[in-house]
Parts: structure tokens; C-alpha cells; sequence
């Protein structure tokens, strides 16, 4: 270009290079920018509008204006109703609730998302749903509504035995004069196994349900470590779980949870892994370390299922005397009617009364071993009954010098007090893997090392 040429005549030049360039390249609206474009057109002009558009022409620059052109848009659709441009669909919503106690027809129903009058009406009146809805608390219930919220089917599933069946209440819409039946019915129960991992913040249950992990799969958690690990005082921030266990489900929905098939709990940094493992069919099966060694001790940690310890054993200041007295047992709090079982196997000593103890059991374990339990509710052993470790001998209560529902426990050795925690982790433990079934063992056991290593990863990965 020569240097000399004016000012005017670089710019319309500059234009008219640009103009040939822009009409030589092809258009970028594809077929679906021009649709999207027609659709806002649509909503933007509903109630008339408009528009202004700049006019370049071609020239010089002293020679480009602008105008501005304002029109009245009749609308497309106007007059017409948008559904129908759309098509309106027939759809149905699920929701899925526990039942609780004081659920009435209103409030199941508004829980779940469905204005029916007609429904309500009948779930008040039909006997077979009277029978077995209200007043069954934790029930797992399901509704299909439609898109006018009308119930079109509800089923109520729950189990009443371990037969591996559930029982199931269908109400659905009908051509009866009520607009509804009800049919019972039972289906099998299938089971799936479930992983979960969880980091300990305060306590172990609220972990747990962090994790979304059922209350009894914690307490099996706990029972299993009982003799390794004691969770009332041990636990510190940071302990992780790993949980792989049984769920019971009926129509595809998990109705409770099973056994733990194996677990891994890290406290202080030090990790305890197991497994349950059965060495022949028909055997009951038992908790392994994955080293083949057995969990099982000869005495358990404590005689209720994992709780809150009120008193642990040592110094304490007595609520009834007002002094400072050395506490020879443990004191679990928990609500009369607990069942309380029996720590190790044995022969009862004594069922009968004390003035202080209240209602209260001894059992002679063998080896000078004695165990007391005391302000039972109710005793359900008698004196001479040989009994097992794990069986129920009677229920907590407050009977004796008692300020309040709870069971007090001692653990005696040549007639002295002994702390139970400590006696339990010290027992033998039973016995180890065979030696015939150790090779398939072994095998379970690293698949299970495995399983626990990559755990925090598939929770993680899936979170997100």
C-alpha cells in the first residue's frame, strides 16, 4: 500500500476487503440455531414487540447511517393454549416414606405427594389397610401418583419372621364402587450386599448414619471389635470404618439389613479387619481375622448390645449415698425391658432378690469366674440353669437401690472385682481356621484386603 494514500481511501478500502471476506464465508447458523432462534422468537413476541436493525451500506465510512425501524409483531401464538403446541404428557411421580406412628390417611398421603379425597376416604375406611398400616410404625411405603396427583397404586411391604418372605399391601384404582381394592399378598426377599465407609467425628452411631449405615450393621460393627477396640472410650476423631454387609430388599426397595460380611475399623491408626466365614455348609459361621485367628472370645464385652456406659468401673460419686465410693462393676443405661444376656457360658449361682441389687443373677463361669446382674426388670433364668454365652437371661431394669432404668454389672475373679472390659479382651479366644479349609480361606481373606483398600476410592468416586 502506498504511504501517500489519504485517509479516507485506506478506510473504504478496509471496508470493502471486509465485506467481500464476510459474504465469501459460509453462514455459521446451523438448522438448530435457526429453531432456537425461532422458539425465543416466540416467547420474546407473545404480546407484540420491537426491533431495530442497523443498515450499513456499502461506501465510504462518512457514508455509513444508522436508522431505527419500530414495527408492531403479531404474536404466533396467540390465542392458543402453549400445552397443546407441546403435547401434554401422561406421567406418574414414585415417593417412598416409613410409615410412623401417628400417621393418619391425610398425613401419609400429603407425605407422599397426593391430593386425593377419594383415596384418603378409602384408606380410612377398607379393612384389610385398618389391619395393617396405622399404628405399624417403620413400615416402608410407596405411592404412584399421577401429574393431577391422584393415587394410582400404593404398596406397603414389611417383614414379620426370618422365612425369607415379605408381606406386601397393594391398594390400587379399581372399577369397584369404592374406586379402589386392597390385596395382601407375600413375596420373597432378595439379598444384596451393600459397602459402606464412614469417618468417625463424635460417636460411632453418628458416623454411622453420616454414612447412611442402618443402626444394627453399627452395632454388629461393634460387637466385633468389642474385644479389640472399646467404643465407649476409645474412639477418637479421624477413625474410619469400612463396612461390607447384607440388605434384605423386596421389590427391588431394602426393607433391613442382614449380617456384616466383613469390616475394617482404623483406631489410633491401627487397623482390625474381619470377615465371616463358614468352613463347611450347615456350619453357624463365626467373625476371622484375616490372619485365620477367630474373634469369637470366651467372655463378650458387655452383656447388653452396644450401648452407653453411664458408669464405667472404678471411683464414683454414689447418687443414693451422696459419697465418694469405689464402683466394683459397670452401669449401662438403657430402657426397662432391654434384654440382657449372659457374657460367657455357665451355670447360674443365684436368681433371686437383694434389697440393694434389686432383682439380680449370679453366674459361676468355672475358673472362680463370677458375673452379677443386677435392678433387673425381670429375671428369666433360675438357680442351677446351665446357660450359654449370648443368652438372654432377664431384662434391665430399676428394681434395688436404683435411681433410674439401668443394669449394673460385675465381673468377679477369686471373689474380687475386676473390670469386665479388660477381662473380656484378655480370654482365650476360640478356636483358629482349620487347617483343611485355610487355602480357600486365604483366598476370601485377600479379596477382602483388596475390597478394603479401594473402599474409600468407590465412596468417593461415587459421591461424586
Amino acid at each position: 500500500m502506498n504511504s501517500n494514500q489519504s485517509e479516507p481511501q485506506k478506510s473504504s478500502d478496509l471496508i470493502a476487503s471486509l465485506q467481500a471476506e464476510q459474504s465469501a464465508r459460509p453462514s455459521k447458523f446451523s438448522t438448530a440455531h435457526k429453531l432456537m432462534a425461532f422458539v425465543c422468537g416466540i416467547f420474546m413476541l407473545g404480546g407484540g414487540g420491537a426491533f431495530a436493525v442497523a443498515n450499513m451500506q456499502a461506501g465510504s465510512a462518512e457514508e455509513i447511517t444508522q436508522r431505527m425501524v419500530a414495527s408492531d409483531v403479531s404474536s404466533l401464538v396467540a390465542g392458543q393454549n402453549l400445552s397443546s403446541l407441546v403435547g401434554q404428557q401422561n406421567f406418574l411421580l414414585y415417593r417412598s416414606e416409613r410409615l410412623q406412628a401417628n400417621d393418619t390417611a391425610e398425613s401419609l398421603l400429603e407425605r407422599l405427594g397426593v391430593s386425593d379425597p377419594s383415596a384418603s376416604a378409602f384408606l380410612r375406611r377398607n379393612a384389610l389397610v385398618n389391619q395393617n398400616l396405622w399404628g405399624r410404625h417403620g413400615r416402608f411405603v410407596t405411592a404412584e401418583v399421577n401429574n393431577n396427583f391422584e393415587l394410582e397404586r400404593l404398596t406397603v411391604r414389611w417383614v414379620t419372621d426370618d422365612s425369607g418372605k415379605f408381606q406386601r399391601l397393594t391398594v390400587k384404582q379399581s372399577e369397584t364402587d369404592d374406586g379402589f381394592e386392597a390385596v395382601l399378598d407375600q413375596g420373597d426377599l432378595t439379598r444384596t450386599s451393600r459397602l459402606a465407609h464412614g469417618v468417625i467425628q463424635s460417636s460411632l452411631f453418628a458416623a454411622a448414619d453420616a454414612a447412611n449405615l442402618p443402626d444394627p450393621v453399627a452395632i454388629q460393627l461393634a460387637e466385633m471389635f468389642s474385644a479389640s477396640v472399646n467404643f465407649h472410650k476409645d474412639l477418637r476423631k479421624g477413625d474410619t470404618f469400612t463396612v461390607v454387609y447384607e440388605a434384605l430388599e423386596a421389590d427391588g426397595e431394602p426393607l433391613r439389613s442382614g449380617r456384616v460380611l466383613s469390616a475394617e475399623f482404623v483406631n489410633k491408626g491401627k487397623p482390625f479387619q474381619a470377615l465371616w466365614f463358614q468352613e463347611n455348609e450347615g456350619d453357624k459361621g463365626a467373625y476371622y481375622a484375616l490372619d485365620g485367628s477367630n474373634l469369637r472370645r470366651a467372655f463378650l464385652a458387655t452383656p447388653l448390645e452396644f450401648s452407653r456406659v453411664s458408669s464405667n468401673f472404678g471411683s464414683r460419686f454414689h447418687p443414693i449415698k451422696k459419697t465418694w465410693r469405689n464402683h466394683n462393676g459397670i452401669d449401662y443405661a438403657a430402657t426397662t425391658g432391654t434384654p440382657i444376656r449372659t457374657v460367657g457360658d455357665g451355670v447360674v449361682k443365684e436368681s433371686g432378690w437383694s434389697n440393694s441389687y434389686g432383682n439380680v443373677v449370679y453366674i459361676d463361669h468355672g475358673g472362680n469366674k463370677v458375673t452379677v446382674y443386677a435392678h433387673m426388670s425381670r429375671r428369666d433364668v433360675k438357680t442351677g440353669e446351665r446357660v450359654s454365652q449370648g443368652q438372654v437371661i432377664g431384662a434391665v431394669g430399676s428394681t434395688g437401690m436404683s435411681t433410674g432404668p439401668h443394669l449394673h454389672f460385675e465381673f468377679r475373679v477369686n471373689g474380687e472385682f475386676k473390670d469386665p472390659q479388660i477381662i473380656a479382651r484378655e480370654s482365650v479366644a476360640a478356636a483358629p481356621i482349620a487347617k483343611a479349609t485355610k487355602q480357600r480361606f486365604d483366598a476370601l481373606a485377600e479379596a477382602t484386603r483388596m475390597k478394603f483398600e479401594v473402599a474409600p476410592l468407590m465412596m468417593q468416586a461415587s459421591a461424586e
